[in-house]
C-alpha cells in the first residue's frame, strides 16, 4: 500500500542506506515501492550511482519506468547508459511514448534502434523522435483516441469503450474529418450529457485552439496558460492531428524555460547541474566573463580620460559606487521586466516605443527622487553643496539612461535574433557604468574650479 502522508525523505533515505549496507534487497525494494512515483524518483535520485545500479534491476520494469519518467533528463541519460540493453528494453516498453522518445533521443543511435526494434509501441515512439526537443512536437505525446465528426455520440462512446485507452489524460476528444484534419473538439462532459443520436459535429467546438508541430514549446505553453487548457492538440502543416500536449508536459516546459532564463540572465548559456565537470563549466562561463572584461575596459577608458579631474578632486572617487550602483539596480529592474515580457509575449517588438516611453518616465521620476536623496547625502557627508549637485544630476541622468538601456538593448538583441536574456545583462551593465562615470566626471570637470 503506497504511503499517503507527507514523507520525510531523509528518514526514508537513511532506512534504505541501512538496509543496503546489510544487503537486505527485498526490504529496499519494498520501501521504494511503498512510495508514490514522484517520491520514489526523489529518493532514488539522492542515492549514489552505484547503489542506483544495484537497485534498479530488482524493481519491476513498470516501477523502474515510473522512476525514470519522473527524473530529470540528465539523470535518466546517465542511468540508461549504465543499464544492460535487455533491461533497458524492458523498462522503455513500460514508459509513455513521449517519455520513451525523450530517453531514446539522448542515447547512442545504435542502442536506441536496438531498443526500438523490440518494444510494443515502436511506431508511436519513432513518430515522436523526428521532432526537435524544444518544439511542440518534441514535448507532445501520441493520441489514444480520435473521433470523426459524422459519428453520433453513441458511436463515439462505444468507440471510446472499445479502445479502452490507458491514458489518464482524456479531458477532450479531438474531432477529425475523413482526411485526418482537426475540425473540432468535444469535452468528455459534453459527450456524456448529449442526447442519444446527436451527431458529434452538432456539439463540438468548431474553432479548436491548436499549435503547429514545429512551433517553439514556449508558444504552446503560452497558449495553454492563456486559455486554461488541460490538453492542446498539435497539428502539421496540413492541419492534420499528430498529437497533443498535456498539462503535465506544460509544467515541465515552464520549468525548463524559467530555468533557462535564470541561467542566461546570469550569463550562463545553458543549464548546468551543481556538480558539473570543471572543464564543462569553464567552456560555458569563461567566454562570457572575457566579454564582460572587454566591456569593463570601456568604463575604465572613460575613467582614464578624467584622471586629472580625479587627481585634483580625490573626494569624487567616494561616490563612484553610488552613481554606478543605483543606476545599475534600476537597469536590472527594467531589464528583468522587459526580458520577461518578451519571453511571455506580453511585450511585442512593435510595442517598443510604448514600453520605452513608460520606462523613460519611470526613470525620470525615480531619478529625480534618488538624485535628490544622493545630493543631500553628498552635501551632509562632505559639506560641499556643489558636489552634492554634481552627484545628484549625474545619478538622475544615469537612471534615465538605465531605463532606456533596459528596454532598447533586449529589443535590439531580439531583433538581431540573439537571446535577450543571454546578451543583455552585460551590455546594459556596461552602458550604465560607462555613462554614469561619464556624466559624473564630465560635470565635475566643468565645475572643477568650484570644487577644489
Amino acid at each position: 500500500m503506497p504511503i499517503t502522508d507527507l514523507i520525510n525523505f531523509d528518514d526514508v533515505l537513511e532506512k534504505i542506506r541501512i538496509e543496503l549496507s546489510q544487503g537486505n534487497w527485498d526490504e529496499v525494494t519494498s520501501l521504494l515501492e511503498s512510495l508514490r512515483r514522484s517520491d520514489q524518483a526523489e529518493v532514488f535520485s539522492d542515492l549514489p550511482p552505484d547503489q542506483q545500479q544495484e537497485i534498479l534491476p530488482l524493481l519491476a520494469p513498470e516501477n523502474s519506468a515510473d522512476i525514470l519518467e519522473e527524473l530529470e533528463d540528465e539523470d535518466v541519460f546517465e542511468i540508461a547508459n549504465r543499464l544492460e540493453t535487455d533491461r533497458l528494453i524492458e523498462i522503455v516498453d513500460q514508459m509513455e511514448p513521449d517519455e520513451a522518445a525523450d530517453l531514446l533521443g539522448d542515447i547512442p543511435s545504435d542502442q536506441a534502434e536496438e531498443v526500438l526494434s523490440q518494444i510494443d509501441e515502436a511506431d508511436e515512439v519513432r513518430s515522436l523522435l523526428i521532432h526537435a526537443d524544444e518544439t511542440a512536437g518534441g514535448v507532445m505525446t501520441s493520441l489514444d483516441v480520435r473521433i470523426q465528426q459524422d459519428m453520433s455520440v453513441d458511436e463515439a462512446i462505444w468507440h471510446l469503450r472499445n479502445l479502452s485507452p490507458e491514458s489518464e489524460t482524456i479531458y477532450y476528444l479531438f474531432v477529425e474529418d475523413q482526411n485526418d484534419h482537426l475540425v473540432g473538439v468535444v469535452s468528455l462532459r459534453d459527450l456524456v450529457v448529449a442526447s442519444p443520436g446527436t451527431l458529434i459535429h452538432e456539439i463540438m467546438d468548431e474553432s479548436p485552439i491548436s499549435v503547429r508541430v514545429g512551433a517553439d514549446q514556449e508558444e504552446a505553453a503560452r497558449l495553454m496558460q492563456r486559455y486554461d487548457l488541460l490538453a492542446l492538440p498539435v497539428v502539421n502543416e496540413q492541419q492534420q492531428l499528430v498529437g497533443m500536449i498535456t498539462y503535465d508536459d506544460l509544467l515541465d516546459v515552464l520549468e525548463d524555460e524559467a530555468t533557462e532564463d535564470i541561467y542566461r540572465l546570469g550569463g550562463i548559456p545553458k543549464e548546468q547541474p551543481a556538480d558539473v565537470r570543471l572543464s564543462s563549466a569553464m567552456k560555458t562561463r569563461l567566454p562570457w566573463l572575457i566579454l564582460n572584461l572587454v566591456t569593463a575596459l570601456i568604463s575604465a577608458t572613460v575613467l582614464s580620460i578624467f584622471e586629472d579631474t580625479i587627481a585634483q578632486v580625490a573626494v569624487l572617487a567616494a561616490f563612484f559606487p553610488i552613481v554606478a550602483g543605483v543606476s545599475g539596480s534600476a537597469a536590472t529592474q527594467t531589464l528583468t521586466v522587459t526580458v520577461r515580457g518578451l519571453a511571455l509575449g506580453d511585450i511585442a517588438p512593435k510595442e517598443g516605443l510604448k514600453t520605452l516611453g513608460r520606462e523613460l518616465l519611470l526613470g525620470l521620476v525615480n531619478g529625480l527622487s534618488i538624485g535628490a536623496i544622493v545630493a543631500v547625502i553628498a552635501f551632509i557627508w562632505k559639506g560641499t553643496p556643489l558636489l552634492g549637485l554634481v552627484v545628484g544630476i549625474a545619478t538622475l541622468l544615469d537612471m534615465i539612461c538605465a531605463g532606456l538601456a533596459g528596454v532598447l538593448v533586449p529589443l535590439m538583441m531580439q531583433k538581431l535574433n540573439f537571446d535577450p536574456a543571454l546578451a543583455s545583462p552585460i551590455l546594459v551593465t556596461t552602458t550604465t557604468d560607462t555613462l554614469g562615470y561619464f556624466f559624473y566626471l564630465a560635470l565635475a570637470t566643468v565645475m572643477i574650479a568650484s570644487l577644489v
